[in-house]
């Protein structure tokens, strides 16, 4: 009858160590998961930079146009039309 009590408390141990032993395998998985998000987001930010670069470049390209533009309107206005 003594070793009874003793057995349940012996069975909830294992019971809990299985769970803990569950946790830490999720836990293993979400940091994986976690590192290849990290990843991707980097990569993301990486493409990100280089569109602003790009329109960056894009706009000063159109700004020269628009430039280049006005003066080929003044030059072909004429001087006194109304």
């Amino acid at each position: 009858m003594a070793d009874e009590p003793d057995n349940i408390v012996r069975e909830h141990l294992r019971t809990i160590r299985a769970g803990i032993d569950a946790l830490r395998e999720d836990n293993r998985e979400i940091k994986t998961r976690l590192g290849s998000v990290e990843s991707r987001m980097t990569t993301l930010e990486g493409a990100i930079v280089h569109v602003h670069e790009r329109m960056d470049g894009l706009q000063k390209q159109v700004d020269r146009i628009e430039g280049r533009l006005d003066r080929i309107e003044r030059r072909l206005d004429p001087v006194g039309a109304p």
